[in-house]
């Protein structure tokens, strides 16, 4: 009998990916949606893989609607991606973030708990939750000093994952990822805007890129190689957190002189500071250790910044060529 996983989030970018490796893998794979027949699965599509998964209607807010789907689907891992993905939308919808973050992981656990089913649980965790480490790069043991809604609602999921663990002996463990990018990204996220903008420019276009504080560095590597760490946790004899980056760490300001040069132009030229797009609070330097990740999962980033907005600008240029 094949496996089967249910991915919550399946439609973003972690789950389409995700989605792909496991159908791979032979697995059954199922999906929620807050409303399946409704919702758009563009990222399933563009891979190629929608025809072969099974959705399902789920309200992660709702402990009901999880119950009855994971009664239905009796998966034997459940990969919790869902949630308000955005740290700059958290400062607008700071109860949305919490809520569907931190109330939806609690559901599932409590189904879980409930249904007393020998399900194996990931929770996608985030970089973000270390806050400011002075440059100094966060493994699992440096402590948590969020400094968003997003990081404290992930950082409430983590803990929420680390208490049922304890308590209950459930096989529950989240995956610390740092920034990770890929074609499938959609522009509200500043790396995508940043490409898109780029392709656009050397297309023709006599537009500006508006940009906030540029000096901030992050920990940027690639969705697809991300999502077979998460595989992996679940993989183990015993359940563990585990911080997944590339270790490597570079500023805004690069990412974006990257992105312009492989299209041929001085992003000097090309862009705007605009103080209108800082956030109340920032993280200034973002560093992941992986080392755990290396020795006992056997897994490393391959793909660093550079390789990561290659794969974005081929994907951005097309795209501008379809557009015009």
């Amino acid at each position: 009998m094949a496996k089967k996983a249910l991915i919550c989030g399946i439609s973003g970018q972690d789950g389409a990916y995700l989605a792909r490796l496991l159908l791979d893998k032979g697995y059954q794979v199922h999906g929620t949606a807050r409303d399946a027949q409704m919702a758009s699965f563009g990222n399933l599509e563009r891979l190629g893989v929608s025809s072969q998964l099974t959705f399902h209607s789920m309200a992660l807010n709702d402990f009901r609607s999880v119950l009855q789907v994971l009664a239905k689907v009796e998966p034997d891992e459940i990969y919790n991606l869902a949630g308000q993905s955005s740290v700059g939308l958290s400062f607008d919808q700071p109860v949305e973030t919490l809520e569907s973050i931190s109330v939806g992981t609690l559901n599932l656990l409590e189904a879980i708990r409930f249904l007393r089913i020998p399900v194996r649980l990931y929770n996608a965790g985030s970089g973000e939750c270390f806050g400011n480490t002075g440059g100094e790069p966060a493994d699992e043991n440096t402590p948590f000093r969020p400094r968003s809604p997003y990081a404290v609602a992930k950082s409430t999921a983590f803990w929420e994952i680390a208490n049922y663990r304890d308590a209950y002996n459930l096989f529950a463990c989240t995956g610390i990822l740092f920034n990770h990018e890929s074609p499938l990204r959609p522009e509200r996220f500043v790396t995508r805007k940043i490409v898109n903008a780029a392709c656009r420019i050397a297309g023709g276009s006599k537009e500006k890129l508006h940009l906030g504080n540029i000096s901030i560095a992050r920990d940027w590597g690639s969705a697809e190689e991300y999502v077979e760490a998460m595989w992996l946790m679940l993989q183990q004899d015993t359940p563990e957190d585990f911080v997944i980056a590339t270790g490597e760490t570079n500023t805004l300001e690069e990412f974006v002189a990257e992105s312009f040069a492989c299209v041929g132009l001085d992003w000097h030229d090309h862009v705007v500071s605009d103080q209108t797009l800082l956030r109340p609070s920032e993280i200034m330097v973002s560093r992941g250790n992986p080392e755990k990740a290396s020795v006992k999962l056997g897994w490393r980033a391959k793909l660093k910044m550079r390789d990561v907005i290659k794969m974005m600008i081929k994907n951005g240029a097309s795209l501008t060529k379809g557009a015009s």
